[in-house]
């Protein structure tokens, strides 16, 4: 008999959290918040190109200021640098520097090795089943 839609998206939320649960505890070694995490992935995919403040707010879909003092924290730990805007000397830019980008690569390693042992015990099939259902229902 198959499971209702309810234990469905419950099992679903409690796997959810179990992940970011993982993930927070792997962050504290670095003493290093998801938002602050976050924040170094969306500045690092601009590929060195400065982001202006707003774009990493709206990435992380948070206020302005709240990206403001993200930003001020990796940029204490000399993980990112701010630049004047050259299209508009009102406007900030923000880039990771070459310890944020080393820091950003270590956090990703300790991420996929995260992943590797929550997924070890799904076999290929198991996963390639869980990847085409999580495909098909974030399909819009």
């Amino acid at each position: 008999m198959a499971d209702s839609p309810a234990t469905l998206r419950d099992l679903l939320i409690t796997t959810t959290r179990t992940l970011r649960r993982r993930w927070h505890r792997t962050l504290e070694p670095w003493q290093l918040s998801p938002h602050e995490h976050r924040a170094l992935r969306v500045v690092g995919r601009s590929d060195g190109t400065p982001l202006r403040l707003g774009e990493v707010a709206k990435a992380l879909r948070i206020v302005p200021r709240s990206a403001t003092e993200v930003i001020d924290r990796l940029e204490a730990r000399g993980l990112t640098e701010r630049l004047p805007d050259p299209a508009d000397r009102r406007a900030v830019c923000v880039r990771l520097t070459g310890a944020g980008r080393d820091f950003a690569r270590q956090l990703d390693a300790a991420r996929d090795a995260e992943a590797d042992e929550f997924f070890a015990p799904l076999d290929d099939r198991d996963r390639a089943d869980l990847a085409r259902i999580l495909r098909k229902l974030a399909e819009p």
